[in-house]
């Protein structure tokens, strides 16, 4: 067997066991993890993005199906379920703080998802997008699984609002430090709610990742603007009878 023939091989074996895929999704995102601390933390080298485009261009340039990826990388996946249970320790040990702004919480989720539905309605009549795509479209600030949920239940394209929510999570985990930076918001709590309402999981991962206190008031509004979101957007389109 010529070494050709043997790197073919050894090419074809890696591509049918799981812990290729794996390492391809570690590594991606130890690569972007990298690169976003070299950068000084630039919000376009956010480590989900780029791990994003670098998974996406390996899959591209090797004519590699999603569901041949996701059979090797689905342990990923599955950890998402333990570590977003995970969040009610921290979430547990700061509930006096939580319980004392009960108020000035429920009030911004609310106001929150109501405005980010809106404006996401709105803007997309504007551009006179077609009806299927605008009700893909409204629930993309709450977390992927239910936001993909809400969207078959209102008759969207749930693969389509999965793509939107994730790049609403990137970009608001991206410039959601630098907003808040320029308008001189420098309470924890009010960042990390921010992030958490604004770009759900990525916000919330970014929020913990710079103070618990912050992280622990994203995960709380992660969680709220999901059920506000799925009981707001019903009656929404009941009254703007889309």
């Amino acid at each position: 067997m010529s070494d050709q023939e043997k790197l073919y091989s050894i090419w074809v074996y890696l591509q049918a066991e799981p812990l290729f895929w794996l390492t391809l999704t570690i590594g991606a995102y130890l690569i972007g993890d990298f690169c976003y601390k070299k950068s000084n933390l630039f919000p376009l080298l956010n480590p989900v993005a780029v791990s994003v485009l670098l998974v996406g261009g390996v899959l591209f340039f090797l004519e590699i199906e999603y569901e041949r990826y996701f059979d090797g990388a689905q342990f990923i996946h599955f950890l998402l379920g333990p570590a977003t249970v995970s969040l009610a320790i921290p979430i547990y040990k700061k509930w006096a703080i939580i319980t004392e702004n009960t108020k000035s919480i429920l009030v911004s989720v609310f106001l929150g998802s109501f405005f980010a539905i809106l404006i996401t309605y709105l803007l997309s009549k504007f551009m006179r997008l077609e009806e299927d795509i605008i009700l893909s479209l409204m629930p993309r600030s709450v977390t992927a699984p239910i936001a993909m949920g809400i969207s078959d239940l209102i008759g969207g394209i749930p693969s389509m609002t999965a793509i939107i929510t994730i790049l609403t999570g990137i970009l608001g985990a991206a410039f959601g430090s630098f907003t808040l930076d320029l308008i001189k918001i420098q309470n924890k709590s009010a960042r990390g709610f921010a992030l958490g309402l604004a770009s759900h999981g990525i916000g919330t991962a970014r929020a913990m990742s710079r103070d618990t206190t912050a992280g622990v008031f994203a995960a709380v509004a992660m969680g709220l603007s999901g059920i506000v979101t799925s009981l707001l957007i019903p009656l929404i389109l009941n009254v703007i009878q889309i």
